[in-house]
């Protein structure tokens, strides 16, 4: 069964924004995504037909009307420096819908961004997004090696003067104040503690800015992070058939607003089933190393295969990935929030 998520798009325009980094903008498409999403782009490879990578949307919903996603080089990284040296306005490329689940409870509250490098991406959607429709007060942690590798350097000052009561932009430069530490990050946002925070960049990065946040007793429910993933499969293509004769058990799903009754054939993961259905059901990795397919167990039992991204309180709360979930009992009851 055809793929319901899958899509063809246009490049508009390809602008450099420094050295090593390129946002390709993608002609208007019907379908809409929220701030802080990705989209997962499939790349031509005369090795194996394709490969697959998840590039985070730099737009926003609300004020562009174009969406946009930014592409930096990485050493050895053949999807990136293929996008960066081959594609033009013109183009056109396979994607999936956006998805991911880097977005923060609300646009109207306090929020902290701490990023470093690409890491960026996603953050310039919320805040351009919060700053259009929400009213609280926006701080932004910025780490870069030198002033020549902060990407989109003069969008964030332009937002900055054109929001001076709601927006502070802090810059850490490696070449003037060396790498980012836990006590220096601890200090940096310890007057913004009460906020709701928003975490990406590389993993070191990630793990200083965690362990500053767990000192200054921010609650694990307010904290969101985005991880970097190199996929190794690739999630355009069904890798695996579900075999009949292992049985089967029945799964209702809360999904869109509607519910749907299914049986679950015991080999089959549940991504893959809810698609062959014909529903929307929300992915990237199939790996389960993105969290873009994260669910709700309500009741029942089910084995995940693989789990790179929900930690113990997301398990404690319920949350699966329906990319790498099995049936283990006779009844499953699901829902998409």
């Amino acid at each position: 069964m055809a793929d319901p998520r899958r899509y063809r798009l246009t490049v508009a325009e390809v602008i450099t924004e420094t050295d090593d980094a390129r946002s390709l903008v993608f002609e208007p498409v019907p379908f809409t995504y929220r701030p802080g999403q990705f989209l997962t782009l499939r790349i031509p490879s005369d090795r194996n037909g394709s490969v697959a990578r998840c590039y985070s949307l730099c737009s926003s919903p609300h004020t562009d009307d174009r969406m946009r996603v930014l592409v930096k080089r990485t050493g050895g990284g053949y999807a990136s420096n293929w996008l960066c040296d081959h594609i033009a306005a013109g183009s056109t490329i396979e994607a999936l819908a956006p998805a991911g689940v880097f977005c923060p409870r609300s646009l109207d509250g306090d929020l902290l961004f701490c990023a470093a490098g690409s890491g960026i991406t996603p953050v310039l959607s919320i805040m351009k997004s919060a700053l259009f429709v929400g009213s609280g007060r926006l701080v932004l942690i910025y780490a870069n090696r030198d002033e020549s590798s902060v990407v989109f350097a003069d969008e964030l000052r332009a937002l900055a003067e054109a929001h001076p009561g709601r927006l502070v932009v802090v810059h850490w430069l490696e070449s003037v104040q060396g790498l980012p530490t836990t006590a220096a990050l601890r200090a940096l946002a310890a007057p913004f503690a009460g906020s709701e925070v928003l975490l990406c960049g590389p993993k070191p990065f990630m793990s200083a800015a965690r362990t500053a946040l767990a000192a200054l007793k921010v609650p694990r429910d307010r904290i969101h992070l985005e991880r970097f993933v190199s996929l190794g499969a690739n999630p355009f293509e069904r890798t695996e058939e579900p075999d009949p004769g292992d049985g089967s058990s029945t799964v209702e799903v809360e999904l869109d607003g509607g519910r749907h009754r299914l049986p679950w054939p015991a080999r089959t993961r549940l991504l893959d089933l809810l698609l062959d259905s014909g529903l929307p059901a929300p992915f990237s990795c199939r790996e389960g190393a993105c969290g873009a397919c994260a669910c709700r167990l309500v009741s029942g039992e089910v084995k995940m295969l693989n789990n790179d991204v929900l930690e113990q309180e997301d398990l404690d709360e319920g949350l699966i990935l329906a990319c790498q979930s099995l049936p283990v009992t006779d009844r499953i009851e699901i829902s998409y929030e």
